[in-house]
């Protein structure tokens, strides 16, 4: 091997010849940024409901990455900043626990950060493509916008990123959360003119072996992980299945309602 790119086993790694594609994290995200005409961002646990809660609220939504820079930009934009789950205060009640949105006090302009979802919508959004924030909550409404935009050809493909967690080494996590929510989509799309690539087709079939989503989002690693830290609030926001007509979309680095 002689570690030279390789374009034609290259070109495989954006799954072509299908309408809807689906793939893993910032790398994932990237891959597919490339080829197709829409992307969705899949972080259940929790950017993207936290997302769906606040755009039906009527806030716009700043993706950032998580980092010590966020109250900074925030500023620049005209924005409140978002703060962790155990720093929130009377002054600075919106974080990332969709519980809690739900009854902070409006915002016009939010920057939410988070190191998964947030980081790859920031980074998407330098594409230049229609990005879409989705969760269980919006699933069903997000796959039909996309096709009743005419995405999901051959010619004009969506990308389902699943955001998955990070690892202490900031490795990838594939989380059981993102997965069934981002399958949630697909199982929308399933009808799609140009078909699912084989990884969506596996993501789907993973959605429909499980009797009981809300009970495996609870009893993942994810789930139990903001359960034993308290927020079980969050988690049950989290899984109520299709009950939101929201399409976030991003534009112009902000996620407003489509």
């Amino acid at each position: 091997m002689s570690g030279e790119a390789d374009p034609v086993v290259d070109a495989v790694y954006a799954q072509p010849g299908a309408g809807v594609r689906f793939d893993w994290g910032l790398a994932g995200a990237s891959e597919l940024g490339r080829v197709c005409a829409a992307l969705v961002v899949v972080d259940v646990l929790s950017f993207t409901t936290a997302v769906d809660v606040l755009v039906a609220r009527g806030t716009r939504v700043h993706p950032f990455p998580w980092s010590a820079q966020a109250d900074a930009y925030a500023a620049r934009v005209g924005a409140v900043a978002a703060v962790g789950r155990a720093d929130v205060s009377a002054e600075r009640p919106w974080t990332l626990s969709p519980a809690a949105l739900h009854r902070a006090p409006a915002t016009p302009d939010l920057v939410l950060p988070s190191p998964n979802g947030s980081a790859i919508s920031a980074a998407a959004s330098a594409t230049g493509l229609p990005v879409v924030a989705a969760c269980l909550r919006n699933a069903r409404s997000v796959a039909h916008w996309l096709l009743s935009q005419g995405y999901g050809t051959v010619q004009a493909p969506i990308g389902v990123i699943a955001a998955g967690e990070q690892w202490p080494d900031q490795a990838l996590r594939p989380g059981v959360e993102d997965l069934l929510g981002a399958a949630s989509v697909l199982d929308g799309l399933a009808g799609a003119p140009g078909g699912l690539s084989v990884e969506a087709a596996v993501a789907l079939a993973a959605l429909n072996s499980v009797p009981d989503v809300p009970a495996a989002v609870r009893g993942c690693v994810s789930g139990r992980e903001l359960i034993a830290r308290g927020y079980a609030e969050d988690v049950e926001t989290a899984v109520q299945r299709n009950i939101s007509t929201v399409v976030p979309l991003l534009r112009g680095g902000i996620f407003t309602r489509a």
